[in-house]
């Protein structure tokens, strides 16, 4: 456990919202939000190491995604098989790119995952998954189930590199390359969600670079927003607050390189 952040009454209430932040936008959007993470550690709760920020992260957002993967197989909205056949190659990707992660100097991981955001952002604003549905009876479709193996340790690596779920490219995938519908694509992507996010918080653990209060905390504030923003999803355009997240992402991978490279 990392001591870089003392836990004051102000920390653990921010520690709380930032989770908060994170959950709802999980629950409005879908994948994509754990990408705010990071970032909310860094600069709301104070966390002052990349490192520690990206392994207390890792470790929230497994924990979150596999309450969440609790819920969905409950409601049948999972395909286990599918889901660990994406996982196994990929958890070989996290452990690779978390390696790759501890390796890279904290100034240069912090400016190379502003350019993350940054493309995250612009995948979202083109990308109209959503709106499709898929069939397993396509020719091209069975093609692309050989390659899902590749794109999950691809994802693996990403989602280790940055302490990131990966939701928002493991989503799409599964509805490309596995033959699911949205709602069963996000159901089984939080089998790889959560294991990225546990083989990632286990590799940065084991240099000490993680604070388990913090990311039990995030988790509490994580629960609650998932609820609020679920419930509160029907109501607003999904396609506006999209394009207000991606909006979101940008001005903080600005103010991210701006203040890393600038100050």
């Amino acid at each position: 456990m990392s001591a870089e952040v003392i836990l004051e009454p102000l920390t653990i209430f921010l520690s709380i919202i930032s989770g908060v932040l994170v959950g709802s936008s999980l629950g409005l959007i879908g994948g994509g939000g754990s990408v705010l993470a990071v970032p909310l550690l860094l600069y709301v709760v104070g966390i002052k190491d990349t490192h520690v920020a990206i392994g207390t992260s890792a470790l929230a957002v497994g924990i979150i995604a596999a309450i969440s993967l609790i819920n969905h197989r409950k409601k049948k909205n999972l395909d286990l098989k599918k889901g660990i056949s994406f996982a196994i190659p990929g958890i070989a990707g996290t452990l690779i790119g978390s390696q790759l992660g501890l390796w890279t100097p904290a100034e240069n991981l912090l400016v190379l995952f502003a350019v993350f955001m940054g493309i995250v952002g612009i995948l979202m604003i083109k990308r109209k998954s959503s709106k499709i549905e898929i069939t397993s009876g396509n020719s091209e479709l069975v093609l692309l189930k050989k390659n899902l193996s590749f794109h999950g340790f691809s994802v693996g690596i990403l989602a280790g590199y940055f302490g990131v779920g990966g939701g928002f490219l493991i989503v799409p995938t599964m509805m490309y390359s596995g033959g699911l519908n949205i709602v069963q694509a996000i159901g089984t992507s939080l089998v790889s969600v959560s294991s990225f996010g546990f083989v990632t918080a286990g590799r940065y653990f084991l240099e000490g670079n993680i604070d388990l209060v913090i990311a039990i905390l995030f988790v509490i504030g994580g629960i609650i927003g998932s609820y609020v923003g679920i419930k509160v999803s029907g109501k607003i355009s999904k396609e506006n607050l999209v394009h207000l997240f991606a909006v979101v992402l940008f001005a903080i991978a600005t103010y991210i390189v701006a203040r890393t490279v600038l100050f």
